[in-house]
Protein backbone atom coordinates (compact mmCIF):
# COMPACT_ATOMS: atom_id res chain seq x y z
CA UNK A 1 0.00 0.00 0.00
CA UNK A 2 1.01 3.42 -0.80
CA UNK A 3 2.08 5.93 1.82
CA UNK A 4 1.93 9.50 0.92
CA UNK A 5 3.97 12.14 2.41
CA UNK A 6 4.43 15.90 1.71
CA UNK A 7 7.18 18.27 2.94
CA UNK A 8 6.75 22.06 2.64
CA UNK A 9 8.37 25.37 2.92
CA UNK A 10 6.42 28.57 2.34
CA UNK A 11 9.14 31.88 3.08
CA UNK A 12 8.33 35.65 2.61
CA UNK A 13 11.48 37.50 2.82
CA UNK A 14 12.14 41.77 2.35
CA UNK A 15 15.42 42.98 2.48
CA UNK A 16 17.27 46.72 1.09
CA UNK A 17 20.61 45.92 0.07
CA UNK A 18 23.16 49.22 0.37
CA UNK A 19 26.49 50.02 -1.73
CA UNK A 20 28.98 52.59 -0.64
CA UNK A 21 26.26 54.35 1.74
CA UNK A 22 23.36 54.61 -0.52
CA UNK A 23 19.96 52.02 -1.34
CA UNK A 24 20.89 50.08 -4.05
CA UNK A 25 17.94 47.88 -4.04
CA UNK A 26 14.71 46.50 -2.18
CA UNK A 27 13.46 42.79 -2.87
CA UNK A 28 10.55 41.16 -1.56
CA UNK A 29 10.26 37.69 -2.76
CA UNK A 30 6.75 35.01 -1.44
CA UNK A 31 7.84 31.65 -2.33
CA UNK A 32 6.82 28.09 -1.95
CA UNK A 33 8.55 24.76 -2.47
CA UNK A 34 7.42 21.47 -1.29
CA UNK A 35 8.41 17.70 -1.91
CA UNK A 36 6.00 15.08 -2.89
CA UNK A 37 6.83 11.34 -1.76
CA UNK A 38 5.05 8.17 -2.24
CA UNK A 39 6.67 5.43 -0.64
CA UNK A 40 5.45 1.96 -2.12
CA UNK A 41 7.65 -1.46 -2.33
CA UNK A 42 10.73 -0.53 -0.38
CA UNK A 43 11.23 2.72 -2.73
CA UNK A 44 10.23 6.08 -2.34
CA UNK A 45 8.99 8.31 -5.41
CA UNK A 46 9.97 12.33 -4.91
CA UNK A 47 8.23 14.83 -6.76
CA UNK A 48 10.21 18.24 -6.03
CA UNK A 49 7.81 21.68 -6.68
CA UNK A 50 8.89 25.53 -6.90
CA UNK A 51 5.66 27.71 -6.55
CA UNK A 52 1.64 26.16 -6.04
CA UNK A 53 0.39 23.40 -7.63
CA UNK A 54 -2.09 20.98 -6.61
CA UNK A 55 -1.56 18.31 -3.47
CA UNK A 56 -2.91 15.57 -6.12
CA UNK A 57 -0.86 16.26 -9.48
CA UNK A 58 2.54 16.43 -7.33
CA UNK A 59 1.78 13.30 -5.73
CA UNK A 60 0.90 12.14 -9.26
CA UNK A 61 4.05 12.97 -10.46
CA UNK A 62 5.89 11.48 -7.51
CA UNK A 63 4.46 8.11 -8.58
CA UNK A 64 4.42 8.84 -12.43
CA UNK A 65 8.06 6.73 -13.26
CA UNK A 66 8.77 3.49 -10.55
CA UNK A 67 11.81 2.74 -12.23
CA UNK A 68 13.14 6.24 -10.92
CA UNK A 69 12.23 5.54 -7.79
CA UNK A 70 14.40 5.62 -5.04
CA UNK A 71 15.43 2.98 -2.76
CA UNK A 72 14.24 3.43 0.93
CA UNK A 73 13.63 -0.05 2.84
CA UNK A 74 12.05 2.03 5.67
CA UNK A 75 8.49 2.76 6.95
CA UNK A 76 7.78 6.12 7.13
CA UNK A 77 7.21 7.64 10.61
CA UNK A 78 3.51 8.45 12.14
CA UNK A 79 2.53 11.02 14.77
CA UNK A 80 -0.12 13.36 15.46
CA UNK A 81 -0.78 17.20 15.10
CA UNK A 82 1.85 19.80 16.61
CA UNK A 83 2.35 23.37 15.66
CA UNK A 84 5.23 25.49 17.16
CA UNK A 85 5.21 29.16 16.74
CA UNK A 86 8.66 30.81 17.62
CA UNK A 87 7.96 34.15 15.89
CA UNK A 88 7.45 37.23 18.20
CA UNK A 89 5.86 39.61 15.59
CA UNK A 90 5.15 40.75 12.57
CA UNK A 91 7.46 42.44 10.60
CA UNK A 92 6.14 45.10 8.18
CA UNK A 93 8.19 46.38 4.89
CA UNK A 94 7.12 50.16 5.88
CA UNK A 95 9.19 49.27 9.41
CA UNK A 96 12.06 48.04 7.95
CA UNK A 97 12.80 50.58 5.82
CA UNK A 98 12.65 53.08 8.35
CA UNK A 99 14.79 50.90 9.92
CA UNK A 100 17.64 50.45 7.58
CA UNK A 101 17.48 54.09 6.86
CA UNK A 102 18.07 54.87 10.43
CA UNK A 103 20.94 52.45 11.01
CA UNK A 104 22.39 54.00 8.04
CA UNK A 105 22.14 57.38 8.95
CA UNK A 106 23.72 56.38 11.84
CA UNK A 107 26.69 55.18 10.69
CA UNK A 108 27.38 58.18 8.15
CA UNK A 109 26.68 61.16 10.84
CA UNK A 110 28.62 59.35 13.61
CA UNK A 111 31.38 57.20 11.40
CA UNK A 112 32.43 59.72 8.16
CA UNK A 113 35.72 58.31 7.36
CA UNK A 114 34.48 54.93 6.60
CA UNK A 115 32.08 53.64 3.62
CA UNK A 116 29.39 51.19 4.24
CA UNK A 117 27.63 48.54 2.54
CA UNK A 118 25.41 45.58 3.60
CA UNK A 119 21.66 44.69 4.22
CA UNK A 120 18.78 44.81 6.27
CA UNK A 121 15.94 42.03 6.19
CA UNK A 122 13.03 40.62 7.28
CA UNK A 123 11.91 36.78 6.69
CA UNK A 124 9.19 34.97 7.92
CA UNK A 125 9.19 31.11 7.46
CA UNK A 126 6.85 28.35 7.17
CA UNK A 127 7.81 24.86 7.36
CA UNK A 128 5.33 21.97 7.52
CA UNK A 129 5.38 18.16 7.31
CA UNK A 130 1.81 15.73 6.62
CA UNK A 131 1.43 12.56 5.62
CA UNK A 132 -0.63 9.29 5.66
CA UNK A 133 0.28 7.65 9.01
CA UNK A 134 -1.05 11.06 10.63
CA UNK A 135 1.85 13.51 11.05
CA UNK A 136 0.55 16.71 10.64
CA UNK A 137 3.94 18.89 12.20
CA UNK A 138 3.98 22.83 11.07
CA UNK A 139 7.16 25.17 12.65
CA UNK A 140 7.00 28.99 12.17
CA UNK A 141 9.72 31.31 12.69
CA UNK A 142 10.57 35.08 12.02
CA UNK A 143 13.31 37.18 12.24
CA UNK A 144 15.45 40.33 11.04
CA UNK A 145 18.75 40.14 9.80
CA UNK A 146 21.00 42.94 9.76
CA UNK A 147 24.79 43.00 8.11
CA UNK A 148 26.80 45.72 7.18
CA UNK A 149 30.82 45.84 5.91
CA UNK A 150 32.87 48.44 6.58
CA UNK A 151 36.26 50.15 4.98
CA UNK A 152 38.15 52.68 6.03
CA UNK A 153 38.65 55.28 3.21
CA UNK A 154 42.41 55.25 2.95
CA UNK A 155 42.34 51.48 3.11
CA UNK A 156 43.56 49.43 -0.07
CA UNK A 157 41.24 46.94 0.73
CA UNK A 158 38.20 45.94 -0.32
CA UNK A 159 36.82 45.59 2.98
CA UNK A 160 38.39 45.98 6.48
CA UNK A 161 35.44 43.96 9.12
CA UNK A 162 31.91 43.60 9.23
CA UNK A 163 29.20 43.05 11.56
CA UNK A 164 25.88 41.07 11.69
CA UNK A 165 22.96 40.15 14.08
CA UNK A 166 19.58 38.43 14.13
CA UNK A 167 16.69 39.71 16.10
CA UNK A 168 12.98 38.37 16.06
CA UNK A 169 11.84 42.16 16.17
CA UNK A 170 13.43 44.81 15.92
CA UNK A 171 14.85 46.79 18.70
CA UNK A 172 15.08 50.73 19.15
CA UNK A 173 18.40 50.83 17.79
CA UNK A 174 20.35 50.44 21.07
CA UNK A 175 22.00 46.77 19.60
CA UNK A 176 22.94 48.37 16.53
CA UNK A 177 24.39 51.60 17.75
CA UNK A 178 26.31 49.82 20.56
CA UNK A 179 27.19 47.17 18.05
CA UNK A 180 28.72 49.79 15.56
CA UNK A 181 30.29 51.43 18.34
CA UNK A 182 32.10 48.58 19.56
CA UNK A 183 33.64 47.92 16.00
CA UNK A 184 34.26 50.86 14.62
CA UNK A 185 34.73 53.91 18.08
CA UNK A 186 38.25 52.41 18.00
CA UNK A 187 39.13 51.11 15.07
CA UNK A 188 41.85 53.55 14.56
CA UNK A 189 43.74 52.71 17.35
CA UNK A 190 46.33 50.33 16.86
CA UNK A 191 47.11 48.10 19.69
CA UNK A 192 49.89 45.64 20.61
CA UNK A 193 48.83 41.80 19.57
CA UNK A 194 49.08 40.33 23.36
CA UNK A 195 51.54 37.31 24.45
CA UNK A 196 48.44 35.23 24.70
CA UNK A 197 46.30 34.80 22.27
CA UNK A 198 42.80 34.33 22.90
CA UNK A 199 40.51 34.03 20.33
CA UNK A 200 36.56 35.04 20.75
CA UNK A 201 33.84 33.87 17.84
CA UNK A 202 30.63 32.77 18.31
CA UNK A 203 29.57 30.02 19.60
CA UNK A 204 28.10 27.89 16.63
CA UNK A 205 31.61 28.83 14.58
CA UNK A 206 33.38 25.34 14.87
CA UNK A 207 30.16 23.37 15.53
CA UNK A 208 29.59 22.44 11.28
CA UNK A 209 33.46 20.88 11.34
CA UNK A 210 32.63 19.02 14.48
CA UNK A 211 29.07 17.52 13.37
CA UNK A 212 30.71 15.84 9.66
CA UNK A 213 33.52 14.29 12.02
CA UNK A 214 30.28 12.86 13.86
CA UNK A 215 28.92 11.44 11.16
CA UNK A 216 28.42 7.48 12.15
CA UNK A 217 28.75 6.60 8.50
CA UNK A 218 32.48 8.17 8.68
CA UNK A 219 33.00 7.16 11.95
CA UNK A 220 32.52 3.80 10.77
CA UNK A 221 34.45 3.86 7.71
CA UNK A 222 37.62 5.53 9.28
CA UNK A 223 37.41 8.44 7.58
CA UNK A 224 36.52 10.37 10.30
CA UNK A 225 39.48 11.51 12.87
CA UNK A 226 36.93 10.88 16.00
CA UNK A 227 36.80 6.94 14.78
CA UNK A 228 37.61 4.50 17.12
CA UNK A 229 36.79 7.30 20.08
CA UNK A 230 32.92 6.87 20.96
CA UNK A 231 33.53 6.17 24.89
CA UNK A 232 36.77 8.05 25.47
CA UNK A 233 37.25 11.53 26.72
CA UNK A 234 38.92 13.65 24.03
CA UNK A 235 38.13 16.82 24.83
CA UNK A 236 37.99 19.62 27.95
CA UNK A 237 35.97 18.47 30.90
CA UNK A 238 34.08 21.67 30.34
CA UNK A 239 33.32 21.33 26.99
CA UNK A 240 29.98 19.47 25.97
CA UNK A 241 28.37 19.76 22.47
CA UNK A 242 24.37 18.84 22.06
CA UNK A 243 21.66 19.26 19.26
CA UNK A 244 18.74 21.24 21.04
CA UNK A 245 15.92 21.76 18.69
CA UNK A 246 14.01 24.07 21.83
CA UNK A 247 16.65 26.45 21.81
CA UNK A 248 14.77 29.99 21.52
CA UNK A 249 18.57 31.41 20.22
CA UNK A 250 17.85 28.79 16.54
CA UNK A 251 16.37 30.13 13.76
CA UNK A 252 14.14 28.55 11.90
CA UNK A 253 14.98 25.12 13.23
CA UNK A 254 11.84 22.25 12.79
CA UNK A 255 11.39 20.09 15.66
CA UNK A 256 11.36 16.94 13.47
CA UNK A 257 14.11 15.59 10.75
CA UNK A 258 14.44 14.93 7.28
CA UNK A 259 12.60 11.31 7.98
CA UNK A 260 9.72 13.08 10.23
CA UNK A 261 11.56 11.79 13.47
CA UNK A 262 11.32 13.47 16.57
CA UNK A 263 14.46 13.06 19.19
CA UNK A 264 12.96 12.33 22.86
CA UNK A 265 12.63 15.53 24.32
CA UNK A 266 13.91 17.55 21.34
CA UNK A 267 17.69 17.35 22.94
CA UNK A 268 20.36 14.89 21.99
CA UNK A 269 24.39 15.00 23.59
CA UNK A 270 26.57 14.24 21.26
CA UNK A 271 29.70 15.63 23.77
CA UNK A 272 29.40 15.77 27.19
CA UNK A 273 32.29 16.97 29.70
CA UNK A 274 34.50 15.94 26.77
CA UNK A 275 33.37 12.35 26.21
CA UNK A 276 32.22 11.19 22.64
CA UNK A 277 28.78 9.72 23.38
CA UNK A 278 27.93 9.14 19.84
CA UNK A 279 27.77 9.48 16.45
CA UNK A 280 24.48 10.55 14.09
CA UNK A 281 22.84 8.58 11.85
CA UNK A 282 19.77 8.46 9.82
CA UNK A 283 17.68 5.49 9.10
CA UNK A 284 20.06 4.44 6.28
CA UNK A 285 23.40 4.73 7.85
CA UNK A 286 21.99 3.04 11.34
CA UNK A 287 20.96 -0.26 9.43
CA UNK A 288 23.79 -0.27 7.48
CA UNK A 289 26.71 -0.07 10.26
CA UNK A 290 24.58 -1.61 12.98
CA UNK A 291 24.51 1.66 15.24
CA UNK A 292 22.23 3.79 17.11
CA UNK A 293 19.98 5.54 15.12
CA UNK A 294 19.98 9.17 16.84
CA UNK A 295 17.36 10.63 14.44
CA UNK A 296 19.52 13.35 13.03
CA UNK A 297 18.65 13.22 9.19
CA UNK A 298 18.85 16.25 7.16
CA UNK A 299 16.04 17.92 5.69
CA UNK A 300 16.79 16.96 1.44
CA UNK A 301 13.49 18.30 -0.54
CA UNK A 302 14.71 16.78 -4.02
CA UNK A 303 16.19 13.53 -3.06
CA UNK A 304 16.96 11.06 -0.21
CA UNK A 305 17.57 13.20 3.47
CA UNK A 306 20.95 12.63 4.41
CA UNK A 307 22.54 12.81 7.81
CA UNK A 308 22.99 16.29 9.58
CA UNK A 309 20.91 19.35 9.73
CA UNK A 310 20.94 19.42 13.76
CA UNK A 311 20.83 22.53 15.80
CA UNK A 312 24.40 21.72 17.37
CA UNK A 313 25.27 24.43 20.34
CA UNK A 314 28.36 24.37 23.17
CA UNK A 315 26.72 23.68 26.60
CA UNK A 316 27.14 27.61 28.13
CA UNK A 317 29.24 28.26 30.91
CA UNK A 318 27.89 29.31 34.17
CA UNK A 319 30.56 32.42 33.98
CA UNK A 320 30.66 35.41 31.91
CA UNK A 321 32.69 36.12 29.29
CA UNK A 322 34.16 38.73 31.50
CA UNK A 323 35.14 36.05 34.07
CA UNK A 324 35.99 33.81 31.37
CA UNK A 325 38.59 35.87 30.52
CA UNK A 326 39.78 36.99 33.88
CA UNK A 327 41.28 40.25 33.16
CA UNK A 328 43.15 39.18 30.15
CA UNK A 329 42.15 40.66 26.97
CA UNK A 330 40.58 38.35 23.62
CA UNK A 331 41.02 39.33 19.74
CA UNK A 332 37.67 39.86 17.75
CA UNK A 333 38.79 38.08 13.82
CA UNK A 334 37.16 39.89 11.06
CA UNK A 335 39.59 39.11 8.06
CA UNK A 336 40.95 35.81 8.38
CA UNK A 337 41.77 32.97 6.21
CA UNK A 338 42.33 29.21 7.24
CA UNK A 339 44.40 26.74 6.23
CA UNK A 340 42.06 23.25 5.68
CA UNK A 341 42.13 20.94 9.04
CA UNK A 342 45.06 18.38 8.17
CA UNK A 343 44.42 14.25 9.03
CA UNK A 344 45.77 14.84 12.33
CA UNK A 345 43.42 17.91 12.87
CA UNK A 346 46.49 20.67 12.65
CA UNK A 347 45.25 23.86 10.72
CA UNK A 348 46.92 27.81 10.61
CA UNK A 349 44.76 30.96 10.33
CA UNK A 350 46.08 34.29 9.01
CA UNK A 351 44.35 37.08 10.42
CA UNK A 352 44.58 39.77 8.93
CA UNK A 353 42.48 42.23 10.21
CA UNK A 354 41.16 42.10 14.17
CA UNK A 355 40.12 44.05 17.04
CA UNK A 356 41.64 43.95 20.73
CA UNK A 357 38.91 43.35 23.35
CA UNK A 358 38.96 43.65 26.77
CA UNK A 359 35.48 41.27 28.16
CA UNK A 360 33.81 45.52 28.22
CA UNK A 361 35.31 47.48 24.78
CA UNK A 362 37.51 47.50 21.99
CA UNK A 363 40.62 48.45 22.65
CA UNK A 364 41.82 49.13 18.88
CA UNK A 365 43.00 47.21 16.13
CA UNK A 366 45.45 44.73 15.99
CA UNK A 367 48.28 44.39 12.59
CA UNK A 368 48.13 41.30 10.77
CA UNK A 369 49.41 37.91 12.67
CA UNK A 370 49.25 33.81 11.85
CA UNK A 371 48.00 31.17 14.67
CA UNK A 372 48.09 27.77 14.86
CA UNK A 373 45.83 25.18 16.48
CA UNK A 374 45.49 21.85 16.94
CA UNK A 375 41.37 20.45 16.79
CA UNK A 376 41.62 18.61 19.92
CA UNK A 377 43.58 21.06 22.29
CA UNK A 378 41.70 23.72 20.58
CA UNK A 379 38.72 22.29 21.86
CA UNK A 380 41.03 20.51 25.22
CA UNK A 381 43.19 22.43 27.15
CA UNK A 382 43.02 25.44 25.02
CA UNK A 383 39.67 25.50 25.71
CA UNK A 384 37.73 28.08 28.16
CA UNK A 385 34.61 28.37 27.20
CA UNK A 386 31.00 29.82 26.44
CA UNK A 387 29.98 32.92 28.34
CA UNK A 388 26.65 32.25 29.74
CA UNK A 389 26.00 36.31 28.56
CA UNK A 390 25.40 37.57 25.05
CA UNK A 391 28.63 39.29 24.11
CA UNK A 392 28.04 42.54 22.39
CA UNK A 393 30.37 42.64 19.55
CA UNK A 394 27.57 39.45 18.27
CA UNK A 395 24.53 40.15 20.28
CA UNK A 396 24.60 36.38 20.83
CA UNK A 397 26.93 34.07 22.68
CA UNK A 398 30.65 33.66 22.21
CA UNK A 399 33.45 30.66 22.66
CA UNK A 400 36.62 31.95 23.98
CA UNK A 401 39.53 29.33 22.76
CA UNK A 402 42.99 29.56 22.96
CA UNK A 403 45.80 29.62 19.55
CA UNK A 404 49.59 29.47 19.53
CA UNK A 405 50.68 32.31 17.82
CA UNK A 406 53.60 31.41 14.63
Amino acid sequence: MAIREKHSARRRESRITFEENKPKAFEHINSVESSYRVYENDKVGIFYSIGEIDDEEGFARAQADPERARPYPFTPESGGVRKRDKSECEFTDRELLATAEEYMKYLTDNYPQFTFSGSVGTEWLEQSLKNDLGIDYVNTDASAGVGFNFKHKDSTDLRDGGFAFNVRKFDDGTIFRTMADLYLGNYETVAEIPEEIIIVMQYYSLTGGIMSELNAESLALGSSRLTGKVGEKVFSEDFTLEHDATDKEAWFTRFWDGEGCVIPEEKLVLIENGVIKTGISDKRVAKKYNVPHTKSAGHNYGDLPYVGGLNLRIRRSEKTMKELLAGRRAIIPMNATGSPIDSNGDMSLLVSTSLLWDGDRVLGRLPEFRVKANIFTLLGKDYIGVGSDDMKAFNDKAILLRMERV
